[in-house]
């Protein structure tokens, strides 16, 4: 079983969704968390619940991804992983999106992981980790997302990058790639399509295992990567869908 016990971990996105119950997992498996979100109201009820130090970052601003980095060196000693995971969709395509749009998601998305990445590594000693959020549409396309797909296609390739750069000194990169998950972000989907979310959600179901994903999957599926059970990988990009991508 995956333990993480003295381990020194940051969440982006850490509020709610798969950032929640990753963070929560983690402390579960005895690591100390420092849980970053743009959300203050909820990120500090959430590291209350949990029990892990929240701090408010707006993963797009260099200073602010600094001071989540220097949080977690200061309260824990030091950091071994880093859960990049923040993240934001807006469905259009090419002729739709505005640019504002468009610049915002590839921030959030693929900005905030060089960033926060930037001020982690320096920090993190041998046996370090780092596990980035992809997406089933970083594998493959999909319709009326192109900021999303081309920002996750980034991430994925982003991984590949940081694990060749890092791991001399033994610091493990790799990305997850969950399918369609029962967070917020699922139903502010079917909310920019113009669709009912009871529909939406049915018709994301419709892979081999036949449901969504839950949060609490894909955190397994983090702390996994994170933990010294997985000391020999690095540079992968794990799909955690139910099949949908195979």
């Amino acid at each position: 079983m995956t333990m993480l016990t003295g381990k020194r971990a940051i969440v982006t996105g850490a509020a709610s969704g798969i950032g929640r119950a990753t963070a929560a997992l983690f402390v579960e498996l005895g690591a100390s968390v420092v849980l970053a979100d743009l959300d203050e109201t909820r990120g500090r009820e959430a590291a209350e619940e949990i029990g892990g130090v929240f701090v408010p970052c707006d993963v797009a601003k260099a200073r602010d991804c600094e001071r989540v980095v220097a949080t977690a060196v200061d309260r824990f000693g030091g950091l071994d992983v880093l859960f990049n995971n923040a993240g934001i969709i807006r469905r259009s395509t090419v002729t739709e999106i505005t640019e504002d749009d468009w610049d915002l998601v590839m921030a959030v998305n693929v900005k905030s992981i060089m960033l926060m990445s930037r001020y982690a590594v320096p920090r993190m000693g041998r046996g370090g980790s780092i596990v980035n959020t992809g997406s089933g549409w970083g594998i493959k396309g999909g319709g009326r997302a192109v900021a999303y797909c081309a920002s996750k296609g980034a991430v994925v390739n982003l991984t590949r990058a940081m694990a060749i750069d890092h791991g001399p000194a033994g610091i493990r990169v790799n990305c997850i790639c969950p399918g369609d998950t029962d967070t917020g972000m699922l139903a502010e989907e079917a909310r920019q399509l113009g669709e009912p979310v009871e529909s939406f959600y049915t018709a994301a179901a419709d892979r081999p295992l036949g449901r969504i994903g839950r949060p609490r999957d894909i955190a397994q599926a983090v702390a996994f990567l994170a933990g010294d059970s997985a000391a020999f990988v690095s540079g992968a990009v794990l799909a955690v869908d139910g099949a949908g991508t195979a």
